[in-house]
């Protein structure tokens, strides 16, 4: 009788030669947020990128105090923070929607509605603090004495 051993060395040398050349060969993954940022300042005119932080990339804009794209949190797979005037100006919602269209992939009159919704809702009869639920999008604003802020995620079973 003769053993087979001889035979499967090679055939195992060269499937684990295989599998090193194609994990090799693979390219680099970049972050959710990195894409997401680049795509918002090639589509958001006077966006700019100013610096990343974990899994935040913190961004500026003219019309709003505060940006920021944030991945990967205990609730939610990404999260757009937006904060500004009290009473926000027209060009805000502009702004907001279009943030949201790009990094949510939804229409920019969805973002735009469901926005602008969240950001009027807020006032003497529902209070400082709004959250809603729009096009499979948590949308949470909240407003103090001299600023609004909107905070819009996507669950992570979405």
């Amino acid at each position: 009788m003769t053993s087979r051993r001889p035979f499967r060395r090679p055939i195992f040398l060269a499937a684990a030669l295989a599998l090193l050349a194609t994990l090799a060969a693979s390219p680099a993954r970049a972050d959710r947020c990195d894409d997401s940022a680049k795509e918002l300042t090639n589509n958001v005119d006077k966006l700019k990128v100013a610096f990343k932080a974990r899994n935040t990339v913190y961004m500026s804009h003219p019309l709003a105090k505060e940006l920021s794209v944030a991945c990967r949190g205990d609730k939610y797979s990404i999260e757009l923070y937006a904060k500004g005037e009290r009473k926000p100006k027209p060009e805000f919602f502009t702004l907001v929607g279009s943030m949201a269209a790009v990094v949510f992939t939804i229409p920019k009159d969805d973002a735009m509605t469901g926005s602008s919704r969240c950001l009027k809702r807020m006032g003497i009869l529902r209070g400082d603090k709004v959250t809603m639920r729009y096009r499979r999008l948590n949308m949470e604003c909240q407003r103090t004495k001299t600023e609004a802020s909107i905070a819009i995620t996507r669950g992570k079973d979405e």
